[in-house]
């Protein structure tokens, strides 16, 4: 049987081991083992990367539209409400995305047992 790919798994939001269990048990919020293989979900700490992908990438593709609105012929109600509408939009979008983006990163970081930098002092 082949291990489960972990980047399709974070996509579905389950367990990169087995494939089947579900990562979070609220928005956000992981399970501290995976219900259907009991693997460990503590050792793998995603820190900031989600958001700051989530972030990066939502902004290239609506940084276009903050600069074409601005500067489009519209009277200004209608500027004041494309804009709250690319705000809606944005926000949206980096709601929806953060859960994918951390269940990848994490089946990514378990995948390859990442864990934090230890550095050796050379010896004198």
């Amino acid at each position: 049987m082949t291990k489960p790919a972990p980047i399709l798994n974070g996509l579905r939001l389950r367990c990169g081991a087995c494939g089947q269990g579900r990562l979070f048990s609220a928005y956000l919020k992981l399970n501290e083992s995976c219900p259907n293989c009991e693997r460990d979900m503590r050792a793998a700490d995603t820190a900031d990367g989600p958001a700051f992908f989530v972030g990066f990438g939502v902004l290239i593709i609506t940084a276009p539209f903050l600069f074409l609105i601005p500067m489009s012929p519209l009277p200004g109600l209608l500027k004041a409400g494309a804009i709250l509408l690319l705000a809606l939009v944005i926000t949206g979008l980096s709601i929806w995305l953060l859960p994918v983006a951390k269940a990848i990163l994490l089946n990514l970081q378990l995948h390859h047992k990442s864990g934090e930098a230890e550095f050796e002092r050379p010896e004198r």
